[in-house]
């Protein structure tokens, strides 16, 4: 098979580590790729948007399966264009990647269908959504309705700040305000044909840019699986009243959703709720899944695509996979570029230990950073104290000034 995956990230990178393990896949193509995907596959110089460019190539190229992985293509309706260019992709068609698209349509499906989750109101006003805040009070949950890179969720602990926060949801368009839910949360993954849900393994992710989360809201800057307050009772809970009813809603609407369902939860008292839906593997959640996934993805991607997933069954190690994203100074509002990363091949030393590259670039022999995320530390152990010692360990080995990241990965896990 000649296979294409679409993006630069982390969760790219991962993605090519798993596909080019398949004895299926014959020839791995990334578009564009990044400094350290170029290890695993042949990087090609088209950006994620532009769906005629990717179309083109892969029929040049007898591209047997695109596996798309940002979500901004995937809304734009990549998919569906390969598709209607007969070549295989995984991933949802535009009209199901509303799930991520638009917070106001999931949350509208959840109430229609019983889906447990917040409450919540959808407003275009500014002045109604204040009214609204007001009554409700805070803390309360303001999110931008459209695509927002992970980081378009406030969690307002006063009135004034959630009404900034609308304000700046409503300059671009709608806003959605939700009931503040306690509890843990978690990340849960699903793989979907339009029928068929076949759960993944579970993790937990730290989404704020410092120490003791605190600081701005982040894509993400570490993970780890699995999730120990993810038990079998709770996982069986999230399929049967969270991701099948979903399944359901959307083949019933003409929207059959195919590709990965990636939900958000928060573990509260009531049970598990749904915080918001992903349609695409999480960053770097994936790193971590990949990274404990004993089977082949190839087959579980193609059985995805065709309808057929009831007939595939995924192994997973029982070992714990940790990920520490290593950002560039400044992030996440004007990271530093162009920082030289000396002691990487120290740092992969360890054969426990995976370099994810998510931001990088090749300058000759330098490797250099070139985004906000730039590494993605992964590591695999017995138990999660020992992934997080090995990936620590080698962060202490990479040479790169302009670096840093949150020393507490892992510690909400080991505290259970």
């Amino acid at each position: 098979m000649r296979v294409l995956v679409v993006g630069s990230g982390g969760r790219e990178h991962a993605l090519c580590w798993a596909i080019a393990a398949s004895p299926l896949v014959t020839r791995l193509f990334c578009a564009p790729g990044n400094a350290g995907i170029a290890d695993e596959a042949e990087c090609v110089p088209i950006a994620v948007a532009d769906r005629r460019g990717l179309v083109e190539f892969c029929r040049r190229e007898a591209i047997d399966l695109a596996v798309v992985g940002p979500e901004a293509p995937l809304v734009a309706g990549l998919v569906d264009d390969l598709e209607a260019a007969g070549i295989a992709a995984f991933g949802p068609s535009a009209a199901a990647a509303v799930l991520e698209g638009s917070k106001g349509f999931t949350k509208d499906l959840c109430a229609r269908e019983g889906i447990p989750t917040a409450a919540y109101a959808r407003f275009r006003d500014a002045a109604a959504a204040k009214a609204y805040i007001a009554a409700q009070g805070a803390p309360i949950v303001v999110k931008a309705d459209g695509l927002a890179a992970g980081k378009g969720v406030v969690v307002a602990a006063t009135v004034a700040e959630a009404e900034a926060a609308a304000d700046a949801a409503l300059a671009a368009g709608e806003v959605v305000v939700e009931e503040f839910l306690a509890g843990e949360e978690a990340s849960f993954f699903a793989l979907c044909d339009g029928s068929h849900a076949l759960a993944l393994a579970a993790a937990q992710d730290y989404k704020r840019v410092g120490d003791g989360d605190t600081g701005p809201n982040t894509g993400g800057m570490g993970a780890y699986s699995p999730a120990p307050c993810v038990t079998p009772e709770i996982e069986a809970q999230v399929m049967d009243r969270i991701i099948r009813p979903t399944l359901r809603a959307m083949a019933r609407d003409g929207r059959p959703f195919k590709g990965v369902l990636y939900a958000g939860l928060m573990l509260t008292e009531a049970g598990p709720k749904l915080i918001e839906y992903n349609v695409r593997f999480g960053d770097p959640e994936c790193q971590v899944l990949m990274m404990r996934l004993m089977s082949d993805l190839v087959p579980a991607l193609l059985a995805a695509r065709d309808g057929v997933l009831d007939q595939v069954d995924l192994r997973w190690y029982d070992d714990a996979a940790l990920c520490v994203v290593m950002a560039a100074a400044g992030y996440p509002d004007a990271p530093r570029r162009g920082g030289e990363i000396k002691g990487l091949d120290r740092a992969a030393e360890d054969a426990g230990v995976k370099l994810f590259h998510a931001g990088t670039k090749r300058d000759g022999e330098r490797i250099l950073a070139d985004g906000g995320r730039v590494l993605g530390v992964t590591a695999l152990a017995p138990d999660l104290a020992g992934a997080r010692e090995r990936a620590y360990r080698a962060i202490d080995r990479i040479d790169w000034p302009d670096g840093f990241c949150r020393r507490d990965i892992g510690l909400r896990g080991l505290r259970r």
